[in-house]
């Protein structure tokens, strides 16, 4: 695996590599690697001449300063990790080689409404931050395909619309691959690595709450089963941002079954100072 830290010079081993049947694949990452990180990496591997991963806590995607400062750094780990993967390019960039004009900029994302609601409404300019960075990845690595985790779902919608938006979805295509998680059904995540011996044993309680739904959809509409869900988070000394039941194109909320042929649950909510986010599919 090569290491490469200036945005210059991957750009020219891309250059480098290119011909008629080369294809190229990118995982971003912001590090802390876990299973679920080296899926990605598999599943391009499979598909792409050389895979790349991009290694970065993008600053400008945090809301909170607090929970940019607590964001786990384990480099050597992930490097270790990516070289036992087959990953071909580590792209570990500094933060003045990827914003070397500083955070501020003119160009505002059109995302439309998907970035105003659930993480969006919580986070207010994430979805910005995420495009911001991404948009400079793609314009670094130049992939042919994009993998990216389910368990960021919203995340994944936000860059398919931004690579539409840039007229980059016929160069571009976006892979979203399954959630990887614990025996115990947590959601494999960078933040669990924070949690305290007692609030790992509580977290799977998210899981819990989405199934609960899954198995529950013949006898009950989705308000009654987001209520008692939320109720079963919070009975468990959760603090839930939101627990929603929607359609999984867009995201938008359903109260009926029959409003959508695929439908999503997706939930956040704090384990004490921990925020776990989660998804499950429906239909």
């Amino acid at each position: 695996m090569i290491l490469i830290k200036k945005a210059q010079i991957l750009q020219n081993w891309v250059k480098d590599q290119r011909n008629n049947s080369t294809k190229i694949g990118f995982v971003p990452t912001m590090g802390a690697l876990h299973k679920g990180h080296i899926s990605l990496i598999e599943a391009s591997k499979k598909m792409n001449t050389y895979t790349v991963c991009s290694v970065f806590v993008n600053p400008t995607q945090f809301n909170d300063p607090t929970d940019f400062d607590k964001y786990p750094v384990t480099i050597e780990n992930d490097i270790q990790l990516l070289e036992a993967a087959g990953c071909d390019i580590l792209f570990l960039p500094s933060v003045n080689e990827m914003y070397p004009n500083g955070f501020s900029q003119n160009q505002k994302y059109n995302l439309g409404n998907i970035e105003s609601i659930l993480e969006g409404k919580f986070r207010a300019g994430h979805y910005q931050g995420v495009c911001m960075i991404v948009h400079r990845l793609l314009d670094i690595v130049q992939p042919d395909n994009l993998y990216l985790g389910q368990k960021d779902l919203q995340q994944c919608i936000v860059i398919s619309k931004l690579i539409d938006t840039l007229g980059l979805n016929e160069k571009i295509k976006v892979t979203i691959c399954p959630t990887l998680r614990e025996i115990d059904g947590l959601a494999m995540s960078s933040r669990n690595m924070r949690l305290t011996k007692e609030e790992r044993k509580l977290a799977p309680s998210i899981y819990a709450a989405l199934l609960f739904i899954k198995n529950n959809m013949e006898e009950k509409q989705p308000p009654e089963l987001k209520k008692i869900s939320s109720k079963m988070l919070k009975d468990k000394g959760f603090k839930v941002d939101y627990l929603e039941i929607a359609d999984f194109s867009n995201l938008s909320s359903i109260n009926n079954w029959k409003e959508s042929k695929k439908a999503v649950v997706l939930v956040a909510a704090y384990n004490n100072e921990i925020r776990l986010i989660d998804n499950l599919l429906l239909s």
